[in-house]
């Protein structure tokens, strides 16, 4: 039904969705992404990272941008804190998630 649909048709997640899947179609050995969550239901930001965890999990590469850092560490094994385009901080997922400095000041927690 929708199969010849103009993309600039779609819905800003369905538009999202699609620019990824047409990545993945290339079979690229890295997958960058730039702010994937931007402007999207979170319905529609959790279906995306779902299927970011998934293509990670078949091995693929991902270089992803995104200012929701909660989402973004969730899925990532590194993660780099950006601020006015310098490295703050870095480090493996898993411990700048559980770093207070980090909760506080970028996670709301």
């Amino acid at each position: 039904e929708r199969r010849n649909q103009h993309t600039g048709t779609l819905s800003g997640g369905e538009q999202q969705m699609t620019a990824v899947a047409r990545g993945i179609m290339a079979n690229p050995i890295l997958l960058i992404i730039d702010e994937m969550s931007l402007g999207l239901a979170p319905v529609l930001v959790l279906d995306l990272f779902k299927s970011l965890r998934e293509l990670k999990a078949e091995g693929l590469t991902l270089l992803l941008v995104e200012q929701n850092v909660q989402m973004a560490l969730a899925v990532s094994d590194y993660g780099y804190v950006l601020t006015h385009g310098k490295v703050e901080i870095e480090g493996p997922s898993k411990q700048l998630i559980n770093d207070e400095h980090v909760r506080s000041a970028y996670l709301g927690m």
